[in-house]
């Protein structure tokens, strides 16, 4: 018999699993495919936490992959003997969110470990802040980001507020996969939690001092109040947790014309009126610029169920939106946070930007017209979060901007992880100062590549879902790995870098060692300002290639990015 019908069986007839989640897995006896999808892997508790599709199995998000991931997050935690400082729990509008934080924090009160959780939904950054603020061992958020409607997923946060990094990451995954058995998982009533106080509810006192802080951050207080009455924002929490930290911060900093897409204001997990919640999708904005032509908005906004990532869409000059990609918003606010500091004699000798190697090559130039340093991390927030910390233990660097091409930035070492509640406040900042000066957003944009080079980033991606889409992914990236291009289209290489076996080859045959972290990530360094990049994701059944250009015009931009795409596709077919 296969490996996943013994767990079927298994998961059928243990005492240990209860009724509900037997009747679900028996109206898919004999649907071969179905059990396979459900069984043939346990869901990986992965260097972020979890990911996957609600459901019952082993591959699945349900109360018992959930505790597991719990227990030996506890288990790990009583090892570290850090127990007293508790761990606080949020979670967004997704199905089984709630469900999901309350049992995860009655397991780790059985433990004997206190937990702070949210009364109600919160978004990520939120989160990572009040892990710091409380002083907690750990922090835990129950989201699939801006997966669609089916999933959930759970992330693991450590005592600095980043996601969790080596050495952590894999001592918390060997903990968890040393729980063989589903009845190792401690539970206890949520009433007796409570009583013993290690079951604390927290909300309003840290959604004030979360939206001080941000308060804090704004440039120029002043012009706000100037142009309050000639500003126009719409907004869209896209049916997440943003929508009420975003309203509240908008408005207490002075903004009088905030119109939110009344379709997706409130929470919804079933997502009604997106395909796919994620606001790097241009379906995602349907509504929002529909409203947005309605009242002649300057800049649309979108966070994704967990407000940390934000889309973002503003006029140009012949009054059509034009969509941001996330490299875009990130080096718009980059220029007018650093160009601010600098203004006001606030940018320190020491300054750092942090960014992704598959973010823009632009970066390198913002920093060296700012004297700061710049340094680049594998992708993934964690890193990035790592990195501050690093910064703040040896006093080398002020942390000042940190972004990823994936539609997410921190403007400020507040939170650790991407924040989208204060990229609103920070984007609508930058488009009241542009406008006190004459000029549109979109204007500030053309400015910015006039000042820096037409630089465009792309990505392509290829999704292959299931265990045979698993193994397809693999022997991609394997096939890469052993034919590595001496050219790219009209591109040469000039070098590789294979992240996974820490090698740099140069064309010439020279070759040195990486010095990030393992991943596996293929990097190609070509000629003429232009690179790609190959990875699997890690949350996602999906190969990514990304790739990025630089243009004497927007339009050389563009076509030199449409061949390096060909290019990139060729290399897999």
């Amino acid at each position: 018999m296969e490996e996943y019908l013994k767990k079927y069986n298994e998961w059928i007839n243990n005492p240990s699993f209860d009724e509900e989640t037997k009747k679900e897995l028996k109206q898919i006896e004999g649907n071969i495919k179905e059990i396979e999808d459900r069984f043939y892997k346990d869901l990986e508790f992965g260097t972020a936490g979890l990911r996957g599709v609600i459901g019952s199995g082993t591959n699945r998000m349900n109360k018992y992959t959930v505790g597991k991931a719990t227990q030996g997050l506890a288990n790990f935690i009583l090892k570290e003997g850090t127990q007293e400082k508790g761990v606080v729990i949020s979670y967004d509008s997704r199905h089984m969110s709630k469900e999901f934080s309350e049992q995860t924090a009655l397991c780790l009160n059985a433990n004997g470990i206190k937990t702070y959780v949210f009364e109600s939904l919160r978004p990520v950054p939120e989160l990572s802040y009040a892990v710091r603020k409380l002083g907690c061992t750990a922090g835990i958020m129950i989201t699939a980001s801006h997966n669609p409607p089916e999933y959930n997923g759970y992330k693991v946060y450590w005592d600095d507020g980043a996601q969790i990094v080596p050495p952590k990451d894999k001592q918390i995954i060997e903990e968890v996969n040393n729980i063989s058995d589903f009845s190792a998982i401690k539970t206890m009533k949520k009433q007796e939690s409570v009583n013993k106080n290690l079951y604390i509810q927290i909300g309003k006192e840290i959604d004030d001092e979360f939206i001080n802080t941000l308060k804090n951050l704004v440039q120029n207080p002043e012009v706000i109040k100037n142009v309050q009455d000639d500003v126009k924002i719409v907004y869209t929490p896209l049916h997440g947790a943003g929508g009420e930290s975003v309203k509240r911060i908008l408005k207490e900093i002075g903004f009088t014309h905030v119109y939110v897409v009344k379709e997706q204001e409130e929470p919804d997990g079933d997502f009604p009126t997106v395909s796919y919640p994620n606001p790097e999708d241009k379906n995602a904005f349907k509504l929002a610029l529909e409203l947005a032509k309605e009242v002649d908005a300057d800049v649309v906004l979108a966070n994704d169920p967990d407000a940390d990532r934000l889309g973002v869409y503003s006029k140009n000059e012949n009054g059509e939106y034009i969509s941001y990609t996330g490299n875009m918003s990130a080096l718009l606010l980059a220029e007018y946070e650093l160009s601010q500091k600098r203004e006001k004699g606030t940018l320190p000798k020491n300054g750092a930007i942090l960014t992704t190697i598959v973010s823009s090559n632009m970066t390198k130039d913002i920093a060296r017209e700012y004297s700061i340093d710049l340094f680049e991390t594998l992708t993934g927030f964690k890193w990035m979060g790592e990195k501050i910390r690093c910064f703040e233990e040896d006093n080398s660097h002020t942390f000042l901007f940190g972004y990823e091409e994936s539609y997410g930035c921190i403007i400020s070492p507040h939170a650790r992880d991407k924040d989208g509640i204060s990229a609103v406040m920070a984007l609508c900042e930058a488009t009241a100062y542009y406008k006190s000066k004459g000029i549109t957003l979109w204007e500030q944009m053309l400015n910015i590549y006039k000042k820096y080079g037409f630089y465009k980033e792309g990505l392509y991606t290829i999704t292959l879902k299931g265990a045979d889409g698993a193994d397809k992914i693999k022997m991609m990236m394997e096939n890469i790995r052993k034919n590595p291009p001496k050219k790219l289209g009209e591109y040469d290489v000039l070098e590789v870098r294979d992240y996974k076996e820490h090698t740099i080859v140069k064309a010439d045959g020279t070759k040195a060692e990486t010095d990030l972290p393992t991943s596996n990530v293929i990097y190609y360094d070509l000629n003429d300002n232009s690179w790609c990049c190959v990875r699997p994701s890690g949350t996602e059944p999906k190969i990514k290639f990304y790739m990025g250009v630089k243009g004497k015009s927007m339009k050389e931009a563009e076509e030199k990015l449409e061949g390096l795409t060909e290019a990139m596709k060729k290399i897999v077919e």
